[in-house]
């Protein structure tokens, strides 16, 4: 028996990617079942397309109320059935109309520290921050989602990323993110295990 995820994604997918190429080599003991998004022409659709993984347009309307777009969005991951839904690069705030249908099920991936850098941007600003000589290190973390609070869920996994004093956005930007590659499957397989072995 393997975990059935849904992996929301916003933007180009890498982490949605990493998670994909875990569970197809084995490190991952799960099944990616449907890959959502709300941007039309997000690369994470195409990754999903690419891999034969059913790949699940939701953009919001025009106007369109925060809470209706979430409930919207809830019967489409539902009819997947999922035992745990990843936010992987998923540019919105969910609401209890969406996080009321999958409680203790929903899972986000942050790119900094708990208590740290809420957000967005958050690599950008460590980096100013780090530029100013106000910090030398960043970092990832993977946690729950119970309700509406932005990235203050329950921690399930860290990981310190160093700050060089010649790195450019770039460079700590590919490095927060092999890191989040990396903590974000290993979270993920530890979770799937106590689904499947609770």
């Amino acid at each position: 028996m393997t975990t059935r995820l849904v992996v929301l994604a916003s933007g180009a997918g890498s982490n949605a990617q990493a998670i994909v190429d875990a569970c197809s080599t084995g490190r991952l003991r799960a099944d990616v079942v449907a890959v959502v998004s709300d941007r039309p022409g997000a690369g994470v659709l195409a990754r999903a397309e690419a891999a034969g993984i059913p790949a699940i347009l939701r953009a919001p309307g025009v106007d369109e109320p925060r809470d209706r777009y979430d409930a919207r969005l809830a019967e489409a991951v539902a009819t997947f059935d999922p035992d745990v839904v990843v936010l992987a690069g998923w540019m919105r705030i969910l609401m209890m109309p969406f996080l009321g249908m999958f409680p203790d099920r929903v899972v986000n991936l942050h790119p900094a520290l708990p208590g740290e850098l809420p957000g967005t941007r958050a690599i950008e600003r460590a980096w100013r921050e780090a530029m100013l000589g106000e910090r030398t290190s960043t970092g990832v973390m993977v946690h729950l989602v119970p309700d509406e609070g932005v990235d203050d869920g329950p921690v399930l996994a860290t990981t310190t990323v160093p700050i060089h004093p010649t790195d450019t956005l770039d460079e700590l930007t590919a490095r927060v993110h092999a890191a989040e590659h990396r903590l974000l499957v290993e979270a993920l397989s530890t979770l799937c295990d106590q689904e499947v072995h609770p």
